[in-house]
């Protein structure tokens, strides 16, 4: 059987309106999706808008363009009870590039879990942030969660499947170099 063609998808999640008051730049982070969601479509790569229900639109910038899929979750998991699953294998998506908000949640959850269904994973490392902290609290400053996630994605084994950690300017939405046999 020959091995199934590299597909990508970019899911943008929880990026909306009742959730920007309280994300760790926003406008930054919102920037960085907006950009690599262009140079998707450009590509025609899939972008799938996952969205928190009764939280709001998308943020400017990053409503999903018409016909393009929308999820609408009620959990930290944009695979539990949704069609997600079903959406990217109906589109052949073999990884997914994955942003958005936030990031010890909903991001990680869903990078997560997208490994267990079986895709390749690529966590855009600028791509996601985090809740703003109002009061002092144990939690790591916002920064220094984001690194850290990044960090830890970094060295994830997960079996029969690709881990990769990218800034955004170095996604390209080819298929990576496999390693070959020398012959």
């Amino acid at each position: 059987m020959p091995p199934t063609p590299y597909r990508a998808a970019l899911l943008v999640i929880d990026m909306q309106h009742d959730m920007k008051p309280i994300m760790h730049r926003p406008e930054r982070t919102v920037g960085t999706i907006a950009g690599l969601s262009s140079r998707a479509r450009a590509a025609k790569v899939p972008v799938i808008t996952v969205q928190q229900r009764g939280c709001g639109d998308a943020l400017p910038g990053l409503a999903p363009r018409s016909g393009e899929p929308v999820v609408t979750k009620t959990c930290a998991d944009a695979f539990l009870d949704t069609d997600l699953d079903e959406t990217l294998i109906r589109l052949g998506v073999t990884e997914v590039l994955v942003t958005g908000f936030a990031t010890e949640n909903c991001v990680e959850t869903t990078a997560r879990q997208a490994l267990s269904h079986g895709y390749d994973l690529v966590l855009v490392a600028d791509g996601h942030t985090t809740s703003v902290r109002s009061q002092p609290t144990d939690f790591a400053p916002p920064d220094q969660s984001i690194a850290h996630h990044n960090e830890i994605y970094r060295h994830i084994d997960f079996p029969d499947r690709s881990v990769r950690v990218l800034p955004a300017i170095e996604v390209d939405f080819m298929a990576p170099e496999l390693d070959t046999p020398e012959g």
